[in-house]
């Protein structure tokens, strides 16, 4: 659940990184104080992109809170986001959150194959769904594209082979719902003239995140012989890495076209760090190939039962700061590594402009001084 960007704070100047946190909590919060702590389990990295491109919109200040200290900040206060923007993020991620529970009940997947869990989850996803259909409500927001993009998806995965669709066709549940979340943040920041390339920007986003999401899970798909999209269309890597680089080169199109007042952390996240989950999520499914990482190794063997569940728990808790050794994403980011060398976020810095420090990490391509 948490996504394909996601940054440390070696790859944003420190003004950018803390914008970030103050919409990852704004988001967490927004979920715990109109849905209940466990819906704080859906705050995801990709969702807080709605509430990034709403306030990218608006030159007034956008509304912040105080929040109460966090494991995730270092056990430290800090001035969160309060905005439509967030409700919408908590929305979104609800929606989809629920619609990928249902998705792995019906495919009976890992421990959903379980009857009490899967009766269990599937009551868990369908209060998710109506609150996030409530507060769309509340946000004029139609939810349809992403309550029905998970049944879109598996009605289509269900095509036997021999009829099985195109990639482009597989992936549209997904560009559609992002493409209608994005567009909404247009309405909710009163630039209705944002609206076209807002769809092209999330429509490009999300078949970028669909196409790296199965690129990940490829070795894994084909070992337990759940579906893939990659394997089902005959698509090999190589066709799969050019369509991601012509996914992110329509999307940081879509993106510079934008309105944005403050485009900052617009761009470093939509096009600088997106650029990266491409290369991160390729140097995992081919390392052997020459640009991958000389030390990239398999993630430990997930030893599932409850020991599986803890760890789950706690990283869903602290929002992605704590990850057990077998978690894939754990050495993704420079976080997760022991120093910075050999990590081309922290040697490409170049020229920063005036208003950052190299210090606080790096930030080109993706800061404006206004």
């Amino acid at each position: 659940m948490f996504g394909i960007v996601r940054p440390c704070r070696h790859v944003l100047c420190k003004g950018l990184y803390a914008d970030w946190m103050g919409h990852l909590c704004g988001l967490c919060l927004a979920l715990r104080d109109e849905h209940g702590h466990l819906s704080r389990l859906v705050t995801n990295y990709d969702g807080l992109l709605v509430s990034v491109l709403t306030e990218a919109q608006t030159s007034a200040p956008t509304p912040r809170r105080k929040a109460g200290p966090c494991a995730l900040r270092g056990f430290k206060g800090a001035d969160v986001v309060e905005s439509e923007g967030v409700r919408l993020a908590a929305s979104v991620s609800l929606l989809l959150a629920a619609g990928k529970v249902n998705d792995h009940v019906a495919d009976g997947d890992g421990m959903y194959a379980r009857r009490p869990v899967a009766a269990g989850a599937t009551r868990l996803a369908n209060r998710w769904s109506s609150a996030g259909t409530a507060t769309a409500g509340t946000l004029a927001f139609d939810p349809a594209p992403l309550t029905e993009a998970a049944e879109r998806q598996a009605l289509l995965e269900r095509i036997p082979a021999q009829r099985s669709p195109g990639l482009g066709e597989l992936t549209r549940p997904t560009e559609d719902a992002v493409a209608a979340a994005f567009a909404h943040t247009g309405t909710l920041a009163a630039k209705p003239h944002n609206r076209d390339a807002l769809e092209a920007a999330g429509r490009a986003f999300g078949r970028l995140a669909h196409l790296i999401d199965a690129v990940e899970d490829l070795a894994e798909d084909r070992a337990s012989g759940a579906y893939n999209p990659l394997a089902a269309t005959g698509t090999g890597l190589d066709e799969a890495r050019r369509h991601c680089d012509a996914a992110h080169a329509d999307l940081s199109a879509a993106v510079h076209t934008l309105d944005l007042p403050r485009p900052a952390l617009t761009h470093a996240l939509l096009v600088r760090e997106t650029g990266h989950a491409v290369s991160r999520a390729f140097a995992v499914a081919e390392p052997n190939h020459p640009g991958a990482p000389p030390d990239q190794r398999p993630p430990r063997r997930d030893p599932g039962g409850l020991l599986s569940l803890a760890c789950a728990a706690l990283t869903c808790c602290t929002c992605g700061l704590y990850r057990p050794a077998w978690d894939e994403e754990r050495d993704s980011s420079c976080c997760g590594r022991l120093d910075c060398s050999g990590c081309d976020c922290c040697s490409n810095c170049g020229d920063c402009c005036s208003c950052c420090s190299c210090e606080d990490g790096c930030c080109c391509d993706g800061c404006s001084c206004d």
